[in-house]
């Protein structure tokens, strides 16, 4: 769901951000028991390989820890518990590899490979008050503070960690393959982390990483088929631009009580539209998905969208659970399991004042047909030869990733945190905000912010 867009003016200054060590965490050999293995990537893990990015940084600031560890005892920390935490998900140590002789992709977690890439930086000139506070995002610094992937070709790895000192606190970037994980296992080995760096007990339910367990139909062959058809030329992955063009980007903090009133206010509206009565309030992942469409196809008409035109918002579900496999997937299950959902509505729906209701209506509806029929859009790349993507918002994240709570490796929660990986226009990223709320994270094209931000705030009042 990505379209090129130009590019906008960049800031004059940037500050200076030093890689001053390069070291290696190590798969510990507790680890290799049982032997050695190659996780085949499944169906649903396959289309990662071409949009492997996940980035997200983390802001600590000093002045919220009435003690702050020195920054060579943090990356102690941080590294020894790194080590730690992976021996319990030993996929993140390994690295995904091509088998030629069958085709398939996977990920070598014997712990042959070098260790988890983790690079330790100084930016003395970087605030971490500014970057925490910030409702604009810095985005060439955050992208100086979350590693890149060596993901171009196979074998490519799993995991990167740096570690940066900031002025007035601590940056902690981490940057994972989507092949190996989606937001659900993302978030649970970051909490697992965060937890061993503290010394606190930790979840003692083992993962599950057998890719097997996604029970698709045409099972593996099914897989090797998606790489075929999406990267016809392994071990070469398709051409990425490893730093796209610079879009405004901004971030909202839906407290709590605005939640509320804005569910009873689209079920309100819901009600009048049908006519009918007692409409049950969405839940907070449609309520706000709904309000950002609204406010996205508001930012854009008339100049990029007419009234007539057709327009959508694309998510993705988590197919844990979920009925269409057989067996279901664990809720255990550490590893890519996600499913395409795409609503449709009319613009002028969307544009009338009741339209955040007509928007959830549209959003409900797909996600209720998802939840019935999971397997219908699993092959959601497709998606992007057919569809008019300057009229597609892309919601990912979900209000459950507790992604302040997760964090905190022993200096209290972080300040802010950002999924620096995302790049295009049309895109909101939610996450649980801290204190409770919903954190909304926009990147929009400079012509359309100010519109989309104003009413996205207005509405909620």
């Amino acid at each position: 769901m990505h379209a090129r867009r130009p590019t906008t003016p960049r800031r004059p200054t940037m500050p200076s951000v030093k890689i001053v060590e390069v070291a290696r965490v190590a798969l510990p050999a507790a680890a290799l028991d049982p032997p050695p293995q190659l996780l085949c990537l499944s169906a649903l893990d396959a289309p990662w390989l071409a949009f492997p990015r996940l980035q997200r940084v983390f802001i600590f600031e000093d002045a919220h820890h009435p003690h702050p560890p020195p920054f060579a005892s943090r990356v102690a920390s941080l590294r020894a518990s790194l080590a730690a935490t992976l021996a319990r998900f030993p996929p993140l140590a390994g690295t995904i590899v091509f088998l030629p002789d069958t085709g398939d992709a996977a990920i070598d977690c014997s712990g042959s490979g070098p260790g988890v890439r983790f690079l330790v930086a100084e930016a003395d000139d970087a605030d971490a008050a500014r970057l925490a506070g910030d409702a604009d995002h810095d985005v060439e610094t955050f992208r100086r503070l979350v590693p890149l992937l060596d993901a171009a070709v196979l074998p490519a790895e799993a995991l990167a960690v740096q570690a940066t000192r900031l002025r007035g606190g601590v940056a902690v970037g981490v940057a994972l393959h989507h092949a190996v994980v989606d937001g659900r296992s993302l978030w649970r080995f970051l909490e697992a982390w965060a937890a061993a760096c503290r010394g606190d007990p930790t979840d003692t339910t083992a993962p599950s990483f057998d890719r097997t367990a996604v029970a698709l139909p045409g099972g593996q062959e099914l897989a090797r088929s998606t790489l075929r058809k999406y990267m016809p030329d392994l071990p070469l992955l398709p051409q990425q631009s490893a730093v796209g063009p610079i879009f405004p980007r901004r971030t909202f903090a839906v407290t709590e009580l605005q939640i509320s009133r804005l569910k009873q206010r689209i079920a309100d509206d819901q009600t009048r539209r049908a006519g009918a009565s007692d409409v049950e309030p969405p839940s907070s992942f449609v309520a706000v998905a709904a309000l950002s469409w609204a406010s996205y196809i508001r930012s854009k008409h008339p100049v990029a969208i007419s009234a007539d035109h057709d327009v959508y918002v694309f998510c993705f579900v988590d197919c844990r659970g979920r009925r269409g496999f057989d067996p279901p997937v664990s809720e255990s299950y550490f590893g890519s399991c996600l499913t395409g959902c795409l609503a449709k509505a009319l613009a002028r729906d969307l544009l009338a004042d009741d339209g955040v209701a007509a928007a959830a209506v549209a959003v409900q509806k797909e996600v209720r047909r998802v939840a019935e029929d999971p397997l219908a859009m699993w092959d959601w790349m497709s998606l992007s030869s057919s569809l008019p993507l300057d009229r597609v918002l892309n919601m990912s994240g979900s209000p459950r990733f507790r992604a302040y709570e997760a964090a905190d490796f022993g200096w209290g929660a972080p300040s802010r945190t950002e999924l620096v990986s995302m790049e295009n226009p049309g895109q909101v990223v939610l996450v649980a905000a801290k204190g409770g709320g919903v954190q909304a994270s926009a990147v929009m094209h400079a012509d359309h912010m100010d519109t989309f931000c104003s009413h996205f705030g207005n509405f909620l009042g």
